[in-house]
């Protein structure tokens, strides 16, 4: 009998530990539905929003007629009017609240809520009437001063700058160090901020493959990335791991001894 009970209480406390630790191991492992999920198509071009910073850079076979477009930081008009380029960087231009930018020669463009491409379009239509009519105008935007910032259970936290034109979810979490140990991964909180200056809330789960078809997959400029502790972090943080370690042990040789003496009686 006491065999019997004894091996009862071992196999709940065995059975206890295992799933337990089951849990645990699906609240740390990615894309989980990953072979079933029917993935989306999607493309994705960010749009030019309010203080956005911009490079612009217009060329020419001409490398004379592409100057009055092309102002750098160094550049300077002398008395008689003579524009003189150095050798500084490239001029950015900042995106008003309104959406417009100040651009040289042409005067103020609109162009929030224009892609990359759809705003060299704009400006090369605009530089033309100023060239000859063999003049076909490359013209390059750049989104400079484009990123995103992470905080919270990363490996590092800070600013993760936008490239290439799109970053998504995935992407930006590598470039940190990944998630710790601690981190909740499928309750991720996405801080956006819209061309009114309003801002939204989404929550993301990358423990589920469906994350891929997120609307929110693709991050936009100046997003926020919070990556919250779990229960367990929050607990050690506020007694100390160390005693946290201790008090596991101790409850663990508590929980023993009681058994050894109820099997004993």
């Amino acid at each position: 009998m006491k065999k019997s009970l004894s091996f009862l209480i071992i196999s709940i406390v065995l059975s206890t530990l295992f799933f337990g630790s089951c849990a645990s191991y699906k609240k740390v492992t990615y894309f989980h539905n990953a072979d079933s999920l029917q993935y989306k198509a999607m493309q994705y071009d960010a749009k030019i929003m309010p203080n956005d910073e911009l490079t612009i850079t217009v060329l020419t076979s001409n490398p004379a007629a592409a100057v009055p477009f092309n102002l750098s930081v160094s550049n300077t008009v002398g008395s008689s009017g003579q524009l003189t380029t150095g050798s500084g960087t490239l001029q950015t231009y900042l995106v008003n609240n309104e959406g417009i930018i100040d651009f040289p020669v042409i005067g103020k463009l609109h162009v929030e809520g224009l892609t990359k491409n759809q705003c060299e379009d704009l400006i090369r239509e605009k530089v033309k009437p100023y060239l000859s009519e063999t003049e076909n105008p490359i013209v390059t935007v750049k989104m400079s001063s484009s990123h995103v910032t992470i905080i919270g259970e990363t490996g590092s936290t800070g600013t993760v700058p936008i490239t290439n034109g799109k970053l998504n979810i995935i992407e930006a979490l590598a470039q940190k160090g990944d998630l710790g140990i601690y981190g909740k991964r499928d309750n991720i909180l996405l801080v956006r901020e819209d061309a009114n200056g309003q801002r939204h809330v989404h929550r993301l789960n990358i423990n589920k493959a469906d994350i891929f078809n997120s609307p929110y997959y693709y991050l936009q400029q100046n997003d926020i990335i919070y990556v919250e502790p779990n229960k367990i972090k929050a607990y050690n943080s506020s007694i100390g791991s160390s005693t946290s370690i201790l008090i596991s042990i101790v409850g663990i040789l508590t929980s023993l001894a009681s058994l050894v003496v109820n099997i004993l009686r």
